[in-house]
């Protein structure tokens, strides 16, 4: 392992390792933005890359004989679609899809950096890489080319989807629905490095990350974690409440507390919570499961969020796939009950959701976990020029849908922003 004090090295050395390492066909960069203080929890930064990776197993069932190996010197970085959902129940994903994400893979970094308080640490094969990152210029960001992104499900369409989910709820399908919508474009070429920067700047999140798997590519702006901790104590935080921030202290105070204490998205937040707390009580020894914080605001640069948490002890002798079994997919991207949503979300959505609303994260050699929910994202094919972002709300009874219309497209800001602004430099 190097070691090197964060004093000596360049202002910009992010930005150069991010670009040094998007050209390994396999890389993980994990991006707190420095927002621990104002966020219930964020990723460690790190930054893993590999040139080839040994085969992952293709099922959550077969993926954890490598996730405990207790020979690995170096963490597992790593992705699980929302499509594992087939693996763990009787479901099936049959809408379109541009992209070819695996189901979940899993690599071991040939070189990892890991920052600390006042410390870059570099791991595994670390000749030459310093000097490496050093000498990478960072380009100017060129302007993306290609038509502009366009729904898949029309207005209408969406509006009427709401509507009969509303009906679906007063015939007792289900109590809540998480209803999500692509926005695309095809035959666009951008750099996925700069774009990344631009959603970062433009949407600081504290589970942001860019992630490489040869010709696909995400690029994160997530607020929400879905599980953090190890193989004895777990910490989940659903998010469920959005609103718009405000112009001046005092009106972005006001949205705060309309957040705070608007009737419905408390119900929302607090079926997620429940739902929660049912998926960690399987894996969770008996009386453990908790709630230290319910309807925590949380200010973004965009919009304010209902953010609550939940923990629970694990159970002696289960691993991080039985916690992922018990968990995945995450409430608060599907609704609840969680199979019958499920169902009703491959109705009536026009597209598969893939790595949208999985997860991204990584498992240390010490069995620490940091995983996210993979929202406020861009998703990219430089093979296909295929350009993707999805983005959903929360469907109640008390639901309006032109109301959960306008949130989808306020939760798409941050990431048409970034695509406006790199097109406009």
């Amino acid at each position: 392992m190097l070691t090197i004090p964060i004093a000596d090295l360049p202002a910009d050395f992010r930005a150069r390792a991010l670009q040094w390492a998007s050209a390994f066909s396999h890389c993980a960069y994990y991006e707190p933005n420095d927002l621990q203080a104002k966020a219930a929890s964020s990723f460690t930064r790190m930054l893993g890359v590999a040139t080839v990776t040994a085969p992952t197993p293709p099922t959550l069932a077969e993926l954890a004989t490598c996730l405990s190996d207790p020979a690995a010197p170096l963490p597992w970085c790593g992705f699980v679609t929302y499509d594992v959902k087939n693996e763990l129940e009787a479901l099936s994903s049959q809408n379109f899809s541009g992209f070819d994400w695996p189901a979940l893979h899993f690599f071991q970094p040939e070189t990892c950096l890991r920052w600390q308080a006042d410390a870059l640490e570099i791991w595994g094969q670390t000749a030459g890489v310093l000097a490496a990152i050093l000498a990478t210029a960072v380009p100017a960001a060129l302007p993306p080319t290609g038509p502009p992104m366009c729904p898949r499900m029309s207005r209408a369409d969406y509006l009427r989807a709401v509507e009969n989910v509303r009906e679906d709820i007063l015939n007792g399908e289900v109590y809540e629905l998480t209803l999500c919508q692509e926005f695309y474009a095809e035959n666009v070429r951008l750099d996925p490095v700069a774009t990344f920067w631009r959603l970062n700047e433009v949407a600081p999140a504290p589970y942001a990350g860019f992630l490489r798997h040869h010709d696909h590519y995400l690029l994160c702006a997530s607020p929400e974690c879905f599980i953090t901790g190890n193989q004895e104590l777990v910490t989940s935080q659903p998010i469920k409440g959005t609103r718009r921030r405000g112009p001046t202290p005092a009106q972005d105070e006001q949205q705060r507390l309309a957040l705070l204490h608007d009737e419905k998205e408390r119900a929302e937040n607090l079926m997620i919570v429940d739902l929660v707390r049912n998926d960690l009580a399987r894996v969770a020894r008996t009386g453990t499961v908790r709630v230290p914080e319910l309807f925590g605001t949380y200010g973004f640069k965009h919009i304010w969020q209902l953010i609550s948490t939940v923990t629970a002890e694990i159970r002696p002798g289960l691993s991080l796939t039985d916690i992922l079994r018990a968990t995945f997919p995450m409430g608060s991207m599907t609704g609840a009950p969680k199979i019958r949503a499920m169902q009703l979300i491959e109705q009536y959505e026009a597209s598969r959701r893939g790595l949208y609303s999985g997860s991204f994260g990584f498992v240390r050699p010490d069995g620490e976990f940091e995983f996210n929910v993979v929202i406020r994202s861009l998703q990219y094919r430089a093979d296909t020029g295929y350009l993707s972002l999805q983005v959903g709300s929360a469907i109640t009874y008390d639901s309006v849908p032109e109301q959960e219309y306008a949130e989808c497209l306020l939760k798409a800001q941050g990431m048409l922003e970034a695509l406006y602004t790199v097109i406009n430099e």
